[in-house]
């Protein structure tokens, strides 16, 4: 059995493969991380594939640059990994000119949308095969509203008022988390970086040290020197007892972050989905009740 993932490209994949992509256990989806956690940490293309050779995968040259992680058998070339994961993509993310495509919830067929209003349409007055389909449309949402009510259990305007300010107060604690470890990722991310500089630099920072001609040295290795103390002063709260934190654990540090991230961000599109789809539903309410009272008053014009 194949699937077929919507999107440019995409090709027949086996179930078991495309779940794993889902869970992001396949090949693919851990690639996916690893590249996301170190683009912030490569000062360019070429940094960045040493980077990725440090965390174990295996490097394959060619016109589209592969990788292989420990234990895959084939390699995955990185522009199957989707728009994002060209070399060109890879290269601008890496100059800060692009950023990573976020997934926009899907849309639903057959869902609920708002109920027209036809005297207030302009296309009512001129068509009378507007009007008829607008009033079928408007019967379908009114089924569709109240299956919405039925299923979530809301038997009153009050019960709907106080789903309404539930939703929205998780969308924004949603909201607030994922904006909280995006901080996190961008702190740590400057971080690691600041630490690569400052190892890099160090031996030429102690060899201006040693120098005699301390001047002559420091005007042939300037650019060097600058980047070194603007990285020692950078990482200087971050050192533990004297000591560089560990390169290693803070980038598993960061991946967990971006798995964390990649949860939150799911939960935030789904509640965000949930709050538009109860401003619909209280939309379509306000509109059934005022419908039904305006009948009303128009037999209190007739008795006065």
């Amino acid at each position: 059995m194949s699937v077929v993932v919507p999107g440019r490209g995409s090709k027949g994949k086996s179930y078991a493969e495309y779940q794993a992509e889902k869970t992001g256990t396949s090949w693919k989806g851990k690639l996916k991380i690893a590249v996301d956690t170190l683009i912030p940490q490569a000062s360019d293309f070429a940094d960045f594939l040493r980077l990725l050779q440090a965390a174990g995968y295996e490097i394959k040259p060619g016109k589209y640059i592969s990788c292989r992680a420990p234990g895959q058998e084939r390699f995955t070339r990185l522009k199957t990994l989707g728009a994002d994961y060209t070399e060109e993509a890879i290269t601008e993310r890496i100059k800060g000119r692009r950023t990573r495509a976020a997934k926009a919830p899907k849309q639903e067929r057959g869902g609920i949308s708002l109920v027209i209003d036809i005297q207030n349409s302009i296309k009512a007055q001129e068509s009378r095969g507007y009007e008829h389909w607008a009033k079928i449309h408007n019967l379908k949402q009114a089924a569709r509203t109240l299956n919405f009510l039925t299923e979530n259990r809301i038997d009153s305007y009050a019960e709907l008022s106080a789903k309404i300010v539930e939703v929205n107060a998780a969308n924004e604690q949603a909201a607030g988390a994922l904006k909280g470890v995006e901080r996190q990722l961008a702190d740590m991310a400057v971080l690691i970086k600041h630490i690569t500089t400052y190892q890099k630099t160090k031996p030429v920072y102690d060899a201006y040290r040693r120098a005699k001609d301390k001047a002559a040295y420091r005007a042939a290795h300037e650019s060097s020197l600058i980047l070194f103390e603007a990285a020692a002063k950078a990482i200087k709260p971050a050192l533990v007892g004297g000591k560089l934190p560990n390169v290693a654990a803070l980038q598993a540090e960061y991946a967990k972050l971006q798995e964390q991230k990649e949860t939150l961000y799911g939960d935030y599109g789904r509640l965000k989905k949930q709050v538009k789809e109860y401003d619909v539903i209280k939309r379509n309410i306000d509109s059934f009740l005022r419908c039904e009272s305006e009948p009303e008053r128009g037999k209190e014009n007739v008795r006065g």
